[in-house]
This record gives C-alpha cells, structure tokens and sequence, in this order.
C-alpha cells in the first residue's frame, strides 16, 4: 500500500479541481443527450444518501467495519465519474464495490456470501448467478485503473486527537461528520487530511454552540474572508464574532502555524453545510422509485 498519500494514486489520478470535476461530469452527461434527458436523475447529493443507506444495510448483514464501507463508496463515486448510473444497476455496483473493498481493507467476503445478503435486500435486482458480481467486480476494477487504495481522512483525526486535545465527545462528532463527507464530491477534491481538519473545525462548531449549521457557516466564511489574517497571527480570530468559543480560536492559531490549505478546508466545511441543508428534502422512496424505473425499463435488473 501506497503510505504517502501524496505519491499516492489517489492524490495523482483521483483528486481533481471544482471545474476539473464538473467538466468531467458534463461530459458524461453530453454522451448521451437522450438517454439524460428521458431518465433526468435528482441531485447527486440526494441520490449519494440512498446508496450510502443501502450499502450500510449490506454492510451490517456482512458486520463490515467502516473504513471498508468507506472505501466502498470512494469506489462508487469514482466509478459514477466515468459511467453514467444509467447505464447501470446501482444496486449491483454497490454490492460489487463492498465485495471489493471489503478485499482490499483485508477483511474479504466468499463471494457467494455477498450475493445471499444483497439478494435477501433487494431480491429483484440482485441476479442468484455470482458470475454476475464477478463481472461487475472486473468493470469496477477496469473503470479504476486498478487503482484501488484509497487514503482517509480517519488516520489524521486520530493523530490529531491528543495534539488538539479533543475530548471523545468532539472526536465521536468529527468522525460522524467525516463519514457524511463520503456523501459529498469531496473524496475527489480535497485531500484527506483536509476533510479531517474540516471536520474536527466542524464538530467543534456545531458542538460548542446554538447556532449549529448556521454558526459552522460563519466559521467557514471567515476561514474564507482572513486567510491572511490567520497566517499573520492577527488578534482578529480571537474577537470576531463569527468565532462564538475561544477554543476555536485556538484551533485557528494551531492552523496558522501550520501549511494547511484554509481555502481548502473552508470549502470543505461549505460543501459538508450544503450537504445537510440538502438532506432535509430527502425521500428514500422517491429515491429508490427513480433507480428501481430507469434499471426495470432498461432492463438492467436480469
């Protein structure tokens, strides 16, 4: 395994700009004008909450542990960069995409058994042959370039727990917030260290105040609006009143000291907000209505 992220294929061929990825989806979009417009899709974001709620189901069955689950879905989202859903039988991919991941976290399950779990869930899309899987797996791993190993942003959370002095309350709450960013386009943006000081800024925000998500949206635009401030050590972080707690501020002066990219991180904590605004206008149900139409009438599902 590749230890250093930064040489890593990740950070060399997965990591892209906002502009860099949203042309990328364009185009995939602009492959087939027809097919989008006869089966239009809801907001990635919507539709990133239904496949992360599945494959948690599946993952339970299979009592897979996180970083797998994770893994899973930075496959997914990968894979949904370079094909279009709906040309596709999500729950198939992501069956397929916790098989894998669960091999290369090492904790690998008889393939036979992954088919009996996803086909007692969702009996109607998931074929009994596991040659199916198996084929499937090969496209994933094709699509991917055989570049599997992926770098999470856990690893600095836990480095960073003593250094910051985070009691477990905070830690609980980061982790939480770092699992939710897997729903977002982040794993292909930033890189993991990133997601992680976002997300500890985050729960020390949502925690530490009333104001919640509208307080962590204040804290992330002030990252925004003094980056240089805070390089230059400046007392302004200390007595904005967009900065409710001075252990915050205190995060804020480690972050001073140190090369993190603040516009990065800021980002970050926008993104993980518009996410949660989002989810408010969630429907399972509409969800799964939307994929279970294009995959039948395409006749994906055989």
């Amino acid at each position: 395994m590749a230890a250093n992220y930064w040489v890593s294929t990740q950070r060399l061929h997965w990591q892209f700009s906002k502009t860099e990825l949203q042309d990328v989806l364009q185009q995939l979009e602009n492959e087939d004008p027809a097919l989008a417009q006869q089966y239009p899709l809801l907001d990635r974001r919507l539709l990133s909450i239904f496949y992360n709620q599945q494959l948690g189901k599946l993952a339970k069955r299979m009592s897979v542990r996180q970083q797998a689950l994770a893994t899973a879905q930075v496959y997914m989202r990968r894979f949904y960069i370079k094909v279009d859903v709906r040309n596709t039988n999500p729950y198939l991919v992501l069956t397929t995409a916790l098989y894998l991941a669960c091999k290369m976290e090492e904790k690998p399950e008889h393939i036979r058994v992954v088919v009996e779990y996803a086909r007692n869930l969702w009996p109607d899309f998931i074929p009994s042959d596991v040659a199916r899987l198996g084929e499937c797996e090969f496209y994933l791993i094709s699509e991917m370039n055989s570049q599997l190993i992926v770098h999470h942003p856990y690893r600095t959370l836990n480095e960073l727990q003593s250094r910051l002095d985070l009691v477990q309350d905070d830690v609980l709450m980061a982790w939480s917030i770092i699992n939710d960013h897997y729903l977002t386009d982040l794993p292909l943006l930033f890189a993991p260290h990133v997601i992680a000081i976002a997300a500890i800024f985050l729960a020390l925000t949502l925690k530490q105040t009333s104001g919640g998500q509208q307080a962590a949206g204040n804290v992330a635009a002030y990252l925004t609006d003094h980056k240089q401030a805070i390089r230059d050590g400046s007392s302004i972080v200390a007595s904005n009143d967009k900065i409710p707690e001075k252990r915050i501020a205190t995060f804020v002066k480690w972050l001073a000291e140190g090369e993190v990219d603040l516009q990065a991180v800021a980002d970050s904590m926008q993104e993980i907000i518009s996410l949660y605004d989002v989810w408010d206008r969630y429907s399972e149900k509409t969800c799964k209505d939307q994929i279970s139409h294009v995959v039948k009438a395409r006749g994906l599902d055989k």
